[in-house]
């Protein structure tokens, strides 16, 4: 099979955001008037970002997901993306299941593929995803304020928890295992929720490397540092059902580090004034996704990690670096 019948087998479907679809030289997008461009990229590297064993379904769902939580971190509405593809040989097999987990996830978001590229190499995936926020209305890194509440979506730890099992560094029942690998493996991107906040988030980002790396960004751009509850933290991880099954095998610090630490959970976090509680409690009930407020923004720069009684903690947890 040659490249081309291959993008016109597995990736080539009717459009309604394109002029042109797949095909040409470059796709064209037409934003609604008064609407602004989002645009994200995220690649996937076998070996780096996945397993040689994980499931092509799987995966092609993972690939466009990373990216859609990049929309949902923006308060923007998907549109359309391309897929760059570089693989090893033509597995029909193995294509027909990524390209149907890949559209599986386009569908339920309404986002087209409108163009990309394939070549031959070691397995590769990447994706530029396209949507639209009106302007002056989009979530940025740089909102956050002294006196802020801190946000976050769903639950976190799970993904880290199924990466330490297949490491080796964990072990835990089954059950538990196989509900960690669905989240490390199929993670929900919270594009719902990211329409929802606009004009109630004060600054977004979602959760991929890692809960207090990614908050370092939005205090770096902010200029403002924050105090975080420990023990509202570790309540994100009991959130999930993975982390709620295992929370009681885990050591606290183990716990803490899934959940401070952990990455790939593509979660939102976010901050918001704490005098518009009941508006993010509203928005989180109409997309029937839970917020849990761990923490405030404080005017001192850097992060404070505190106990109940409000004392101090010790210890680091870095996120994830491609380069360390």
């Amino acid at each position: 099979m040659g490249e081309f019948e291959l993008i016109d087998r597995y990736f080539k479907r009717p459009v309604t955001r394109s002029p042109l679809g797949i095909g040409d030289d470059c796709a064209l997008l037409a934003p609604a008037p008064g609407m602004q461009l989002a645009v994200s990229t995220d690649m996937l590297v076998e070996g780096r970002h996945f397993l040689s064993t994980v499931d092509p379904f799987a995966l092609g769902h993972k690939a466009l997901a990373v990216n859609l939580s990049d929309l949902a971190a923006c308060g923007a509405k998907p549109l359309a993306f391309s897929l760059a593809l570089s693989l090893p040989r033509v597995d029909e097999s193995w294509l027909d299941a990524f390209s149907r987990g890949l559209f599986a996830l386009a569908d339920a978001h309404g986002c087209e593929l409108v163009g990309g590229d394939t070549t031959q190499g070691p397995l590769n995936i990447c994706i530029t995803v396209f949507g639209e926020v009106p302007t002056g209305q989009a979530l940025l890194r740089s909102g956050a304020r002294d006196g802020d509440d801190i946000h976050v979506s769903g639950s976190l730890g799970d993904a880290r928890l199924a990466l330490e099992v297949f490491r080796g560094r964990l072990s835990v029942p089954g059950e538990v295992f196989e509900a960690a690998r669905q989240r490390l493996e199929q993670p929900q991107p919270r594009v719902a929720l990211g329409l929802a906040l606009r004009g109630i988030a004060s600054s977004a980002i979602d959760v991929s490397d890692g809960l207090l790396g990614d908050l370092g960004h939005i205090l770096q751009q902010s200029g403002v540092g924050a105090r975080i509850d420990s023990q509202t933290a570790l309540g994100l991880l009991a959130a999930g059902e993975a982390g709620a099954m295992a929370s009681g095998l885990l050591a606290q610090e183990t716990r803490l580090e899934l959940v401070l630490a952990g990455g790939d959970d593509y979660e939102l976090l976010f901050t918001a004034p704490a005098s518009i509680r009941a508006n993010v409690q509203a928005a989180a009930s109409a997309c029937a996704t839970p917020v849990t407020r761990i923490g405030r923004i404080e005017r001192e720069t850097g992060v404070r990690l505190v106990r109940a009684d409000g004392t101090l903690m010790q210890g680091r947890y870095p996120s994830f670096d491609h380069f360390k």
